[in-house]
């Protein structure tokens, strides 16, 4: 299994430091507002990985943390007139509505910076007594200058970062690309005893303390969206390496840009959507397929007309389910014949070229293929007349890859049979042609409730589970 390190820029072999056991961190959000789909995409993509690297074998410690105190969370406290405590409560509860719905299973641990403030200064007090940290006015600065491979994750020397980076002016430090690890408090805001003064931590250094503490010095996996490469992954390596004088992490996995109808998505340009806000419009699990159907590398372009295609895509799986499980209920207990054997052959086959598109570098896209391929060949060569054994296992096969792309195909289960949904379809038909439009439509509004849709054509009415 190959993936591509951000490290080094290039792709390589998979072996995480013991053996079948993988620690993994991701850096989780800041808690003062719902989570939009850019956030999304990383936290989908980052769960596939958890979810394909369980299913390889590997027990993963997944360790996906909560920045509960920030300058966006005070300043929507004052604006709200509750504690900060209030709104990072109210909006983590949020999250895992919104990260629930969409199939992101829960993290191993979700630390939360305010409970882990002794372990940050503990950490700020080794970096101060190794020269790597200064204190000026009860502020505490990391002295990028002191960490000889400073740019080393974004690919950058140090002259460069200075001319690029966008760095508010601060006479306090010594070097414009030194960043904050203990803020000195300001009046009004909430704050903790430190050796210092009274404050609390920078945004950097709570990631450091917080995958240290759970996961080791070294970690096999870091991962986060692109935007985390600088400043906040390249200060996460100086702060950890100098403190512990070990590789902070093997493998560090970023996703690729997320644009709304080609172009950056930003609340002024009214481009910008919260998952709520589509959830509401559509299954979650259809967002969660549209953010795997392109490579988690590759920049993807969301819209409503792509989101519509993704709807169709997600009809075509929930279909080949529901055939696969009705397929199930109907066929016969009996051994497979010579044509099953081989048919049953081509699904392994289908099997095999799902992993190796995972096992290169989570390709989600090429795995997705696959499994359009194995609905298309089980429609194709599947009937009443197979074996329950044949359907059993590629239904198997079905629901098992399904789950490690995070698709449960949630309400693909139905109340109604065949004949009972014909039997409602003939009597929407006669309530039609009596031009008793309120009856016709309670029964459309019946059978959508029960997850079947229909579609009236010049041909007659259409119908399909979904």
């Amino acid at each position: 299994m190959k993936l591509y390190n951000t490290l080094s820029r290039t792709k390589e072999e998979f072996e995480p430091l013991n053996d079948k056991i993988v620690n993994m961190y991701v850096c989780g959000p800041t808690v003062y507002n719902y989570i939009h789909i850019g956030n999304a995409r990383a936290f989908i993509v980052f769960d596939t990985v958890r979810r394909y690297l369980e299913y390889k074998g590997y027990k993963v410690n997944y360790v996906q943390n909560f920045t509960d105190i920030d300058d966006k969370i005070i300043k929507r406290a004052q604006e709200e007139n509750v504690t900060t405590k209030e709104v990072a409560e109210k909006y983590i509860d949020e999250y895992f509505k919104d990260a629930d719905n969409l199939g992101i299973k829960r993290a191993t641990v979700h630390p939360k910076a305010t409970e882990h403030i002794e372990d940050i200064i503990e950490f700020i007090k080794i970096l101060i007594d190794k020269g790597y940290a200064y204190v000026v006015n009860g502020n505490v600065y990391f002295e990028t200058a002191k960490f000889k491979d400073y740019g080393k994750l974004s690919h950058k020397n140090i002259e460069e970062l200075q001319a690029g980076a966008r760095i508010e002016i601060n006479e306090e430090k010594k070097n414009p690309l030194d960043f904050v690890l203990w803020k000195a408090q300001k009046p009004g805001e909430p704050a903790w005893d430190s050796p210092w003064g009274k404050g609390r931590p920078g945004w950097h250094i709570e990631c450091s303390a917080m995958s240290t503490k759970y996961l080791g010095k070294t970690l096999d996996i870091h991962a986060g969206g692109p935007d985390l490469v600088f400043p906040h992954h390249e200060n996460e390596i100086a702060q950890s390496e100098a403190a512990y004088g070990q590789p902070f992490s093997k493998y560090w996995m970023h996703i690729g840009y997320l644009n709304i109808n080609n172009e950056k998505m930003s609340k002024s340009k009214g481009n910008f959507f919260t998952v709520r806000e589509i959830t509401k419009k559509y299954n979650p699990e259809i967002l969660r397929l549209f953010m795997l159907m392109a490579h988690y590398r590759s920049p993807i372009n969301f819209s409503l007309d792509l989101m519509e295609q993704a709807k169709s895509a997600y009809e075509r799986l929930l279909n080949a389910m529901a055939n696969l499980k009705h397929l199930f209920t109907a066929c016969k207990e009996k051994e497979l014949n010579e044509e099953e054997k081989r048919i049953k052959e081509k699904f392994e086959e289908y099997k095999k070229e799902f992993e190796e598109a995972m096992d290169d570098d989570f390709n989600t896209a090429d795995a997705i293929s696959i499994l359009f391929e194995i609905a298309k060949t089980a429609n194709t060569n599947l009937s009443g007349n197979s074996s329950k054994k044949l359907v059993e296992y590629i239904l198997d096969m079905f629901l098992k890859l399904s789950e490690v792309l995070g698709l449960s195909y949630r309400g693909v289960e139905t109340e109604l049979n065949d004949e009972e949904i014909l039997a409602l379809i003939e009597e929407r038909q006669k309530a039609r042609k009596e031009k008793n439009w309120k009856l016709a439509d309670e029964i459309r509004d019946r059978l959508r409730e029960k997850g079947i849709i229909l579609e009236d054509t010049p041909e007659g009415v259409r119908w399909k589970r979904v």
